[in-house]
């Protein structure tokens, strides 16, 4: 027989066999019941796989779902269909791999909520570069090797000019990494201390009222916030109440505190003129400045924060305890936010003549860090905090900051009513590391939402090869998340664990698969920029997780990763256009090929895979 003839003898059995398939919908599986119908559900999982031949018409069953007559549209392929006999027949998109994406023609978009969110995670400094003249703000330089742990450019204009990006991905919201100012030199970065490490990341905080340089200036950031309102996009900033970043060379010789050891002929023959340009010589690493400083020095170390301020393994200053609220994250100083002491300015801001801090009357190390945050959002109209270490801060410190932060949003509201989006609150999510998607008395302590740790690890890489995989895992997510106030933020890929790309997902066909479970999560989601473009990996170090911060790979847009992308784009705008896909109720309606619908009282969709022979 010719292929032409196989094709199409395949192709008329299939269709057959598709259409008997739609109708024999089976019950959707309880949460109790879950675990015992997941073998027998895996059985069938080879027929629910491999169904379409990639040009045939495909039959569904949505009888239970859409009223006979009902205009219908695909969404991934655009077309309508209408009801007939309580089925619809088309034929799925090339691209879509088997996906069908059904709503009602007369569909309008849902209103924003944050329990559907879509907010994309970009770490600025590895994103886009819209302003080359700040990328060695402070005197900070490459390293000339692999560029692990420096500054790469990408800043706060970069992003502005990437929203409309952002808004054809389907974002509802922004997670940026801290914009205010960084420690200005550099540490060494791994346990072997084998790269060059600045603060790019935004944890390494310096001075809560300034923009950092590299980041940009002050209008930029007003200009960026603005520009993604004007685009219904939400803006999450990334916080860090737990702990200061480290002493550096830099900001020792800029600010006059610390001490180095002393030497004939002056400390400058190690250090140079500008301690910061100093490298490691033969048998040092970068962990090696360490060695030309003297911190037993008291007087001198206390014209840093000060002993009010921090604790630290430094001389003259509390130590770090053993509980998980008084240690020393990373050996960072840990912020005293339990005292209940009243403190002046840290003492190195009296050398700081560009810092906008100014002394509050009878506050404490927790009263300025609330101010400083919250300013931020009485400033620009930031919606919301992505809390750092959340584990390493006083719940009660948490409570304050969302209630200060929330106060703020309303004065800015007020302030710029022709800028206000919609009457959501401020918002905040946190991360407490291990949290999954159950019940945590954090909640109650000012967050709306908890980085859910799981999802990554236990159920991600069931949908790469075949999305009806995923029943046991949407089912499990809605019955838990449906109606209830405390919400997930959901990811794949995270700049502390690992990449989704390379490692859940190895091919670019596989990512795009792996695009579609993800975006149908019941949650609200956390996508990671590069996540819709399969990003690689960057170059390793003994810091494994620097390796999930590679550039924002734009060259690969136009090459073999613009299918994925094109993909993402389609199965994200869907999810933001329907509140139900995120927070409605899932049910089954079809094992083989694999159907279900999601629905709230004003939202329904269904959803149907195929797969590719």
């Amino acid at each position: 027989m010719s292929n032409t003839l196989l094709r199409i003898a395949i192709s008329a059995a299939l269709g057959a066999t598709i259409a008997a398939c739609a109708s024999s919908g089976t019950p959707s599986p309880s949460s109790s019941s879950a675990s015992s119908t997941e073998a027998s559900f895996a059985n069938a999982n080879a027929a629910a796989c491999q169904l379409w031949d990639g040009v045939s018409p495909v039959t569904i069953d949505v009888s239970s779902s859409f009223d006979e007559g009902q205009q219908l549209r695909d969404f991934y392929s655009q077309q309508l269909v209408t009801v007939t006999d309580g089925k619809v027949t088309l034929i799925p998109a090339e691209q879509s791999q088997g996906l069908v994406l059904l709503e009602a023609e007369s569909h309008t978009p849902d209103a924003f909520s944050w329990d559907s969110a879509s907010v994309y995670f970009v770490i600025t400094d590895r994103f886009y570069n819209g302003n080359p003249d700040n990328d060695n703000s402070y005197g900070r330089s490459k390293d000339g090797k692999n560029e692990i742990g420096t500054f790469h450019g990408g800043d706060i204009a970069g992003l502005t000019t990437q929203l409309d990006y952002l808004d054809e991905l389907g974002i509802d919201a922004i997670w940026i990494t801290a914009p205010y100012e960084q420690i200005r030199g550099w540490v060494g970065g791994g346990m072997r201390g084998d790269f060059k490490h600045y603060g790019y990341h935004g944890y390494y905080v310096q001075d809560y009222t300034l923009m950092d340089q590299n980041m940009g200036t002050e209008d930029e950031f007003r200009q960026f916030v603005d520009s993604a309102h004007a685009r219904g996009i939400r803006v999450v900033m990334d916080i860090v109440m737990n702990h200061t970043g480290y002493a550096t060379l830099a900001d020792m010789q800029q600010f006059g505190f610390g001490a180095t050891q002393e030497y004939d002929g002056g400390i400058e023959q190690y250090l140079g003129e500008n301690w910061s340009d100093w490298s490691p010589g033969k048998g040092e690493t970068w962990h090696s400045f360490n060695d030309y400083v003297d911190y037993g020095d008291r007087e001198a170390w206390q014209r840093w924060w000060g002993k009010d301020w921090v604790r630290t393994d430094i001389s003259g200053y509390p130590a770090p305890g053993p509980s998980d609220l008084t240690m020393s994250l990373a050996y960072l100083p840990d912020f005293k936010t339990e005292s209940l002491d009243t403190v002046g300015l840290p003492n190195f801001y009296q050398n700081k003549p560009d810092t906008k801090a100014v002394e509050i009357p009878g506050a404490t190390v927790r009263d300025y860090l609330i101010t400083w945050l919250s300013d931020w959002v009485r400033e620009y109209g930031i919606d919301g905090f992505r809390a750092d270490t959340v584990k390493h801060v006083e719940p009660e410190a948490w409570l304050e900051l969302k209630l200060a932060a929330s106060h703020a949003f309303d004065e800015w509201k007020q302030a710029n009513p022709d800028k206000v989006l919609d009457d959501n609150p401020f918002w905040m999510t946190g991360e407490f590391w291990g949290q999954g998607i159950n019940h945590s008395p954090l909640y109650a302590k000012g967050f709306d939402s908890l980085i859910n740790f799981s999802f990554q690890e236990d159920d991600a890489n069931k949908g790469v090869e075949c999305l009806a995989e995923m029943q046991s895992t949407y089912q499990r997510y809605a019955d838990v998340l449906g109606g209830r106030e405390e919400q997930v933020l959901s990811y794949i890929s995270s700049h502390d664990t690992k990449l989704a790309y390379g490692s859940i997902s190895k091919t670019p066909e596989q990512h795009q698969q792996l695009g579609t479970a993800f975006a149908l999560l019941p949650g609200a989601i956390q996508v990671f920029y590069g996540d819709e473009s399969a990003r690689s990996k960057g170059p390793r170090s003994s810091d494994r997780h620097q390796a999930t911060r590679s550039p924002m790979n734009w060259d690969e847009l136009e090459g073999d990763k613009a299918e994925v992308l094109a993909h993402w784009q389609t199965v994200l705008n869907f999810r933001k256009r329907h509140h139900a896909v995120a927070a409605g109720a899932h049910k089954q309606l079809s094992t083989s090929p694999y159907v279900f619908e999601r629905s709230t009282e004003d939202s329904k969709v269904v959803v149907a895979y195929f797969g590719m022979q």
